[in-house]
């Protein structure tokens, strides 16, 4: 059979351990037997980061920019341990974090529900989705380990000579402090895209802080999006039949828990990387998580919300049978290869990105997954295979 053309390329950004294994096959099995795939390849593995002084992130973010679709792999950031076992040159900063800096915008993560994987919460009908803030926070803190006795300040010096000056604590001892920053202008578009998303998908947003506590730095938040929701969408949300509203993130939390789902949870940096995790595990798995950065110039990079799986690719290296959830990963493409195929105007790319998750989610619900998903499924009768055969058996219900 012919090939599904595609007139303008991905950005590919390939991962780390498992995978990145996971990764081929999905390629091989899923989408070159299917598609004449068109890619702009950039290697994000740690040893090729380390060679490249992590130019190489870097330079696949600008490539985003430039061909507005991006599909990238798990990888590692690296911490003491990683160092040792990788000699790296100095401990590099997350590649999902310089990617997000450099396209603004914010990440949506959503639960990929399928039938036979019940979610823990008994009230959750409908998926909930998580838009966590892509810029700033405790992802761009500047710490100090305080050696002992002394004051600590926070303070401010304006190009006009201007100094603000505040007292964060007088020390007695040893102690630490965090700094932490984030600007208007990525608050900004952070509101803009979630509003945006929010009409696109014709969801219900949540927007939670805790301004009641942070006066100033949460409150600012808080007054940004309303500032921009009353000015620029208070008409098309009515018109859209759906609502936003702010509440503080501890009665956010008791409301979900109390909620059918079905609505968009904007969430700061850090609040939304810690929810986005308790959704996902809700619903069943992080690999059953859909995960796409929408920035307000209209890059999309989408991947999937999980880690790199290290100590199954530790397995697969002694050579031992895995049995890796990869449905996060395709998901990723096939996310990446629908939106380009929307842009493109290619109903070909973005059908066959449909069939796909059908062809996914029909596998699992005719009772053949991978282990994770065995251990928790109401369904009977499982057959629980290992990562490439549950691949090949997508394959063969695709084909």
């Amino acid at each position: 059979m012919s090939k599904i053309q595609m007139t303008t390329p991905l950005v590919e950004m390939d991962g780390d351990e498992m995978t990145r294994i996971l990764w081929k096959m999905i390629k091989d099995e899923l989408i070159l037997p299917f598609v004449d795939l068109k890619t702009e390849y950039y290697d994000l593995g740690l040893e090729h980061r380390n060679e490249t002084n992590d130019q190489v992130t870097f330079d696949s973010a600008e490539a985003t920019k430039k061909y507005g679709v991006a599909v990238k792999c798990a990888t590692i950031t690296p911490n003491a341990a990683r160092m040792d076992e990788y000699d790296l040159k100095e401990m590099w900063k997350s590649p999902n974090g310089t990617i997000r800096a450099i396209l603004d915008g914010t990440v949506f993560r959503a639960p990929i529900t399928v039938k036979g994987i019940v979610p823990t919460v008994s009230k959750w009908k409908k998926p909930i989705t998580i838009a966590r803030h892509a810029y700033g926070d405790v992802y761009k803190g500047v710490e100090i380990k305080v050696p002992g006795a002394g004051k600590a300040e926070l303070v401010f010096t304006g190009e006009d000579g201007q100094e603000i000056r505040e007292t964060i604590h007088e020390f007695d001892g040893p102690g630490i402090i965090q700094g932490m920053h984030n600007v208007d202008a990525s608050i900004e578009s952070f509101a803009r895209s979630c509003f945006t998303y929010a009409l696109d998908t014709k969801q219900d947003l949540w927007f939670a802080t805790k301004d009641t506590i942070s006066k100033k730095y949460d409150h600012n938040f808080k007054d940004i999006f309303q500032d921009i929701y009353d000015k620029e969408y208070a008409d098309k949300f009515e018109a859209a039949g759906i609502e936003y509203f702010y509440t503080l993130i501890d009665d956010a939390v008791a409301r979900v828990m109390k909620s059918e789902g079905g609505f968009i949870w904007a969430c700061k940096n850090y609040d939304g990387d810690v929810m986005s995790d308790m959704i996902s595990s809700a619903f069943g798995s992080l690999a059953m998580m859909t995960s796409v950065l929408v920035s307000p110039q209209g890059y999309y990079e989408y991947e999937a919300a999980h880690g790199t799986v290290q100590r199954h690719y530790y397995k697969y290296l002694n050579g031992e049978e895995t049995s890796t959830n990869s449905v996060a990963t395709i998901f990723a493409w096939t996310g990446a290869l629908r939106k380009r195929g929307e842009l493109d105007g290619n109903t070909e790319l973005m059908e066959f990105a449909d069939q796909l998750e059908k062809a996914t989610l029909d596998t699992i619900e005719s009772g053949t997954m991978t282990k994770d998903l065995a251990l928790i499924t109401t369904l009977e009768e499982v057959n629980a295979v290992n990562s490439e055969d549950f691949i090949k058996a997508i394959a063969a219900r695709l084909k």
